[in-house]
């Protein structure tokens, strides 16, 4: 395992899904730096340098961009927000080539930098988290610390397609789109809950006009994020410490459920001592995760990985039909 040191604190990263070597980064200033990793190691340092240097760095900010990124499931397009109240879009199609086998010794003219592609103005504070539609480059969405969810098209100019100007009641701190059902976006907001919208039903100027609403952290949301393998589940982390898995199609169902469980909640993981600050399902093997907390202490944080046990998300019948069968091997014995 190599070690990069990256100039500054890392906030976020994101990989290019259609190769895992090459990565974004936000740190605590304007940029949004790109890498290779598998090539920076065999790279010659510039002799008295104290940090790495990233192989693109992306342009375009006015100011701190520390968290909301994301990469195009279908094309080579970043996207990033930040304390600026803008969304930028940039391409790195020209660059893949050149990023895949750029290995040798860094020189002064190895830096290079890329140009925006798109700036998009619509919230007035702070971009808190974007993301890409899973179909298409040219669509995505944004939210931020005005309460606001706003969904772009690049191909229709830089305004917003629609703004949802109070989809919570305090600052939106994440969002996902559901890559199963491309109708259907993900929010997690301060104000302690979890929205679904879908937008064939979003109105520019509509005041919290989810179609669901989930109620079950005590505290703060702070990233959210659909199944890649079923559609209606989705898992959120909050300030609390817990990280909760919902399925919205167990809404309504109270008869599978305990009575002071919330609506479409199945699964509560609270093994972190700290906010769940990030989290990922494993596409490969969907019920089991990583996840990531900050430790109230401020001594760092804990990576966990673990796994959900397949009876809670299996078809019933086949887990009483399990459960029936184990008990020809079970004895009670009694006194």
């Amino acid at each position: 395992m190599e070690n990069h040191i990256h100039p500054g604190e890392v906030n976020r990263i994101r990989e290019l899904p259609e190769n895992n070597k090459i990565v974004a980064t936000h740190t605590d200033s304007p940029n949004v730096l790109i890498w290779n990793v598998e090539t920076q190691y065999r790279r010659e340092p510039v002799k008295g340098a104290k940090a790495s240097r990233p192989d693109l760095v992306l342009i375009g900010h006015q100011d701190n961009a520390d968290f909301a990124l994301a990469m195009s499931q279908t094309e080579h397009f970043v996207l990033s927000g930040g304390k600026d109240k803008l969304v930028v879009l940039w391409s790195i199609h020209d660059h893949i080539s050149s990023l895949a086998l750029n290995c040798g010794p860094m020189r002064s003219t190895d830096n290079r930098t890329v140009r925006a592609r798109g700036i998009f103005q619509g919230h007035r504070e702070t971009v808190e988290d974007v993301q890409f539609c899973p179909s298409s480059a040219q669509e995505f969405c944004s939210v931020g610390d005005d309460c606001c969810l706003i969904l772009w098209d690049a191909r229709t100019g830089s305004a917003p397609v629609v703004k949802v100007e109070k989809a919570h009641e305090a600052d939106l701190h994440c969002v996902d789109w559901n890559a199963n059902d491309a109708n259907l976006i993900l929010t997690g907001s301060a104000d302690n809950s979890i929205c679904i919208y879908d937008r064939r039903k979003l109105s520019s100027g509509g005041v919290r006009s989810p179609v669901q609403i989930f109620q079950g952290h005590s505290d703060a949301v702070l990233c959210v994020q659909w199944c890649p393998s079923k559609t209606s589940v989705f898992a959120s982390g909050a300030e609390d410490g817990n990280l909760n898995i919902w399925d919205y199609e167990k809404v309504g169902n109270a008869g599978t459920r305990p009575s002071n469980c919330p609506p479409g909640l199945f699964f509560q993981h609270a093994g972190h001592r700290g906010r769940v600050v990030e989290f990922h399902w494993n596409a490969s093997d969907p019920w089991t995760m990583m996840s990531l907390s900050g430790e109230k202490t401020g001594r760092g944080g804990t990576l966990q990985i673990w796994r959900v046990m397949d009876m809670l998300y299996r078809p019933e019948e086949d887990v009483l039909a399990e459960l029936n069968e184990l008990k020809s091997h079970v004895r009670i014995c009694s006194s």
